[in-house]
């Protein structure tokens, strides 16, 4: 469990995908700390997934300034390499 008020440092490792961005395109990254219905609900309790018998309510801060830089690692594929047309 997380201690309120810390700043923990987290790596998430996204499932691959692929999308073709042009120019005017814009990222939204979203924070949750659940992602049903692909992994079981998260009850923020500590207790066992799927054995949960209360809830509470999640806050997730994203840190972005200078002693605490948040970032988005995105690989890029050049054109010539992901067979798409000049």
């Amino acid at each position: 469990m997380m201690e309120p008020g810390t700043v923990y440092e987290v790596t998430i490792e996204a499932f691959p995908t692929s999308n073709l961005f042009t120019a005017g395109h814009r990222i939204r990254i979203d924070v949750s700390s659940s992602n049903y219905p692909h992994f079981d609900l998260n009850f923020n309790t500590g207790e066992p997934e799927g054995l949960a018998t209360h809830s509470r309510v999640a806050t997730n801060t994203v840190w972005m300034d200078r002693s605490r830089p948040s970032h988005v690692v995105l690989p890029v594929v050049p054109r010539d390499r992901a067979g798409i047309a000049p």
